[in-house]
């Protein structure tokens, strides 16, 4: 009788893989990976997926994040067993810390060498990932491969959709299988794809504490993101005349030339609008401190809350609840939609005209600083520059620490920020973002120009990834360096809270322009705020990737002293 053809386990992960959708996955080979490489090579780029190399693994996975915020789907990163896998660990922390979607792929030397102080061996790497994974799996038999995929990704988006890990000994990869025995089951038929109804007595209960209020607020969370629930927040609030916050996960959730959307931060006027409120809805957010936790002086307990989540866990965590909620954001808002237009549209409320009249005051009194010809440039003048540049659907990440806050204060008062168009560290507020991000970013959607915001300490993180995006021929991808020569966000406290004793926040003046041409970018100094946009130009134009170096002044944000004030910093 003739012997069925057999595949090894590097062949049955990729047709898993394939059957999620993965196109990409971002890492560094290894020894144990060699199967998964070669049924690439062999079949698999026919088949529609590719390994992109970075030059560190922390980049790949900050890669792999980048690509699952864009897209909604999760990002697959992988790294070889211990030092590999280790230096996974800074970028799949940063997307836990997000709740993005991540599936991170390691692999363990072969079971033989089990406690024998081999080469890259005796680290327990599932233990090391628990914190920073909502699931983990260690597979040892091809056979189980399957099984284990299918798993990892319906806990990845399941829920509050988090990073998971799986482990494949190299046992797994070297096991074979007769190819007709491989069971890989289509995504629809393995986890649920619609979310369940609200009730409808929470969805009236909701309706008459809005319907009541005299002071509505909305806050708009990273969950509207992930829900892709953007065009339902938007004529909701609109139909209801409710200001609508958003955190910095949900920049874009409500375009920016809508009255109603107030800001996307407590920043500026924005914390006397939260204070203000008197009924709140919060969707699909946690209350962290780019919402001042829920605290006073930016919230008070007083006010009534109806909190809206996926994940039951973060209803009532923050602050007290008059309502909770589990569930989808989209759902919920489809389901209120259609019961407030049984009411009626509400045309006017004074409130909402109050806080648009306030929005426009502070906008005026910003541009007046902003607009500024000083050199060396003021920070709020080179963001300016670079917003105004942007194309209106372009990709936008911003990598740093005191350049960060002054870009979120302008986030929305240049030309709008689509959804899923924004990527910022968040929840770790990660350095060294930038350019793995901007990759991530640029493949997830080619057609798109990138535009990264990033400081000059930040940038040095994962500089070798420009050695990626010119192998890969990136075009119209744009790093604009905030250069102040010092780790700015700490210089600023020091100066700030500590009497000018400044210590290790001082870098050394560097040409970042230089050396991007060393790595065949396009590269440009620029210290006179009235040339920053011909550099612009000149770089999307040409045709490779470009870092402009902007020589700023050291300023102090008003985010970071609002971060000061709170005690996080």
């Amino acid at each position: 009788m003739e012997e069925k053809p057999k595949i090894n386990g590097g062949d049955v992960l990729i047709k898993c893989l394939l059957a999620e959708n993965v196109k990409y996955m971002f890492g560094i080979i290894g020894g144990q990976f060699l199967n998964m490489f070669d049924a690439i090579y062999r079949w698999g780029r026919e088949q529609g997926i590719e390994t992109v190399m970075f030059r560190h693994e922390q980049a790949a996975a900050h890669a792999a994040d980048a690509w699952a915020r864009l897209t909604n789907t999760p990002g697959v990163c992988f790294g070889t067993a211990g030092p590999g896998a280790t230096d996974l660990v800074p970028g799949v922390a940063a997307a836990w810390s997000d709740n993005i979607p991540l599936v991170a792929i390691v692999n363990q030397v072969n079971s033989k060498f089990d406690d024998s102080f081999t080469l890259q061996g005796n680290l327990d790497q599932i233990t090391m990932f628990k914190p920073i994974t909502k699931y983990q799996r260690s597979i040892r038999d091809v056979e189980k491969i399957p099984d284990a995929v299918q798993k990892a990704f319906r806990e990845a988006i399941g829920g509050r959709s988090r990073p998971v890990l799986l482990e494949l000994v190299e046992d797994a990869f070297l096991g074979e299988i007769a190819e007709d025995q491989v069971s890989i089951k289509p995504p629809i038929s393995y986890r649920s794809l619609t979310k369940p109804a609200i009730s409808n007595d929470l969805i009236n209960k909701s309706i008459d504490l809005l319907m009541e209020a005299k002071k509505p607020l909305i806050l708009s969370g990273g969950g509207v993101a992930r829900a892709e629930a953007w065009n339902e927040l938007q004529e909701f609030a609109e139909f209801l005349q409710i200001p609508v916050i958003t955190s910095i996960m949900a920049i874009g959730t409500i375009s920016n030339k809508s009255k109603c959307l107030v800001d996307s931060s407590i920043q500026g006027f924005g914390k006397e609008i939260s204070y203000q409120a008197d009924v709140i809805l919060a969707l699909g957010t946690k209350f962290s401190f780019t919402l001042g936790h829920g605290d006073e002086p930016f919230f008070k307990d007083s006010q009534k809350m109806i909190q809206v989540d996926i994940d039951p866990s973060i209803i009532g965590r923050a602050k007290p609840i008059t309502l909770g909620i589990e569930g989808d954001c989209k759902i919920y808002l489809k389901q209120m939609l259609e019961e407030v237009k049984k009411i009626g549209k509400v045309e006017k409320r004074d409130w909402t005209e109050q806080v648009f009249e306030m929005k426009k005051k502070y906008i005026d009194d910003f541009m007046k600083k902003a607009l500024k010809d000083k050199i060396p440039i003021i920070p709020q003048r080179m963001v300016k520059e670079v917003l105004e540049f942007m194309d209106e659907d372009a990709t936008l990440v911003v990598d740093g620490g005191d350049i960060a806050c002054f870009t979120i204060e302008q986030i929305n008062l240049h030309k709008p920020r689509p959804p899923l168009s924004t990527l910022i560290s968040i929840g770790m507020g990660h350095l060294g973002t930038s350019i793995p991000y901007a990759i991530g970013a640029k493949l997830a959607k080619p057609d798109k120009q990138v535009i990264a915001i990033v400081g000059d300490g930040s940038f040095l993180f994962n500089i070798q990834g420009l050695e990626t995006a010119v192998r890969l021929g990136l075009k119209d991808i744009t790093f604009v360096i905030a250069n102040n020569r010092a780790w700015g966000m700490i210089k600023s406290c020091q100066g700030k809270y500590m009497k000018k004793r400044f210590i290790d926040v001082d870098l050394p003046d560097f040409d970042f322009a230089k050396c991007a041409e060393g790595f065949d970018c396009y590269g440009e100094t620029i210290t006179d705020p009235r040339k920053i946009k011909p550099a612009l130009e000149r770089a999307k134009n040409s045709n490779k990737p470009a870092v402009i170096d902007i020589k700023i002044a050291q300023a102090m944000s008003d985010g970071t002293k609002l971060m000061a004030s709170m005690g996080i910093l």
